[in-house]
C-alpha cells in the first residue's frame, strides 16, 4: 500500500476559504468551483485491499517460481515480497479490527 503526501499549498487554501492573502474576507463572494467528488473512505478501504491482495498474489507467484527453480526469481526478492504482502494483510488487519471496535461502540451507545 502506497501514501502519497503532497505539499501544502497556503495559497490555495487561502483562496478556497474565501479570503486575501493577508487573511481579510474578500469583497465578492467566490465564484464556486465546479463539484470534484472526494474519494470516500469506501472507495479508499476498496482499493487499500485490492493492493494487499495484489502483493499477496505477487508473493505467491514468486514462491511457485523459487519452488520451481526458476533462475530468473531470486531467494531474496521473494521474501522481501512475502514480508511486503505480510505487513499489508496486517495493517489491513487492523483497520477491520478498529473498525468493528468503532462499529461496536457506537452499537452501544445510550440514545
Amino acid at each position: 500500500m502506497q501514501v502519497q503526501l503532497r505539499p501544502f499549498n497556503f495559497a490555495e487554501a487561502v483562496a478556497r476559504a474565501g479570503l486575501t492573502p493577508a487573511g481579510q474576507p474578500l469583497g465578492s463572494p467566490v465564484a464556486p468551483k465546479p463539484e470534484v467528488k472526494a474519494p470516500s473512505f469506501g472507495d479508499a478501504m476498496t482499493q487499500a485491499l485490492k493492493s494487499v491482495s495484489a502483493q499477496q498474489n505477487e508473493a505467491s507467484r514468486l514462491q511457485r517460481e523459487v519452488q520451481l527453480d526458476n533462475p530468473t526469481v531470486s531467494l531474496e526478492e521473494t521474501m522481501v515480497s512475502m514480508q511486503k504482502a505480510q505487513i499489508g494483510f496486517q495493517a489491513a488487519l487492523q483497520v477491520r479490527n478498529r473498525l468493528v471496535s468503532a462499529y461496536s461502540e457506537i452499537m452501544n451507545m445510550q440514545v
